[in-house]
């Protein structure tokens, strides 16, 4: 075995299918799917914890200390709309709505990572992966608006970054990567789905199935970038 690994919100869409993926696959034991309501997919150990509760993830993190040392961490939350739609214009910005991607995108993975992260092996691989997106790429961006979402997943990765680097002093061995899963059929892409290219929107058991073939292939050498579903690198 390869130690556990662990799925922060593991009842989303993407979520419980990376989940289930893990647990069919069988080289992670065990599984533990954390998210709000406890609930997990059979096979897999539940652990309640929120996103925005440092203490819960505290809590959470204690319970997988006390088991195999995890090898695999994937952070598997996000927000998009949910309350708010994304701005087309500057005149549409408002504070609450960029706070409120900020907490769940970006503040939310983090604390994740500070509690996570010293968890993991230092003699061996280990990868620790949040789910970033392609609108969160600086260079890549040409068409603007989405202001919350992209700067909350901009910010994501510059905490990936950090990570990595910090990272790499003590666990040489270890990977800090965001991963890119695509337009995936759940509901926070549900409104946004009329426009994408046939073949280009991935049920979410096909877009599990190729992020966790990404995160095994990733290296050392890749960590602190941000890789899309088919392993290509998405530009800083």
């Amino acid at each position: 075995m390869n130690g556990s690994a662990v799925v922060i919100g593991a009842t989303g869409g993407l979520g419980r299918a990376l989940t289930q993926r893990l647990v069919a696959e069988g080289a992670f034991d065990p599984v533990w799917a954390v998210s709000r309501s406890a609930t997990a997919a059979p096979g897999a150990q539940a652990l309640a914890a929120d996103l925005e509760d440092e203490a819960g993830l505290a809590q959470a993190a204690a319970r997988v200390a006390q088991g195999p040392a995890p090898t695999l961490v994937l952070v598997a939350t996000g927000v998009l709309h949910d309350g708010f739609q994304p701005e087309r214009s500057l005149r549409q910005l408002e504070a609450e709505h960029l706070l409120r991607d900020y907490r769940i995108n970006t503040v939310g993975p983090a604390l994740v990572a500070k509690h996570l992260l010293p968890l993991l092996p230092r003699d061996r691989r280990a990868v620790f992966a949040a789910l970033s997106a392609r609108v969160g790429s600086i260079g890549d961006n040409r068409l603007g608006g989405w202001y919350a979402y992209r700067a909350s997943k901009a910010a994501l990765n510059m905490i990936l970054r950090n990570l990595a680097i910090e990272t790499a002093r003590t666990h040489p061995l270890a990977v800090v990567a965001g991963l890119h899963p695509g337009t995936v059929d759940t509901g926070l892409s549900a409104p946004f789905q009329k426009g994408v290219g046939e073949g280009r929107l991935f049920s979410p058991d096909h877009s599990a199935e190729r992020l966790l073939a990404v995160a095994a292939g990733l290296t050392p050498g890749d960590s602190g970038g941000v890789f899309a579903w088919d392993g290509a690198r998405i530009p800083e």
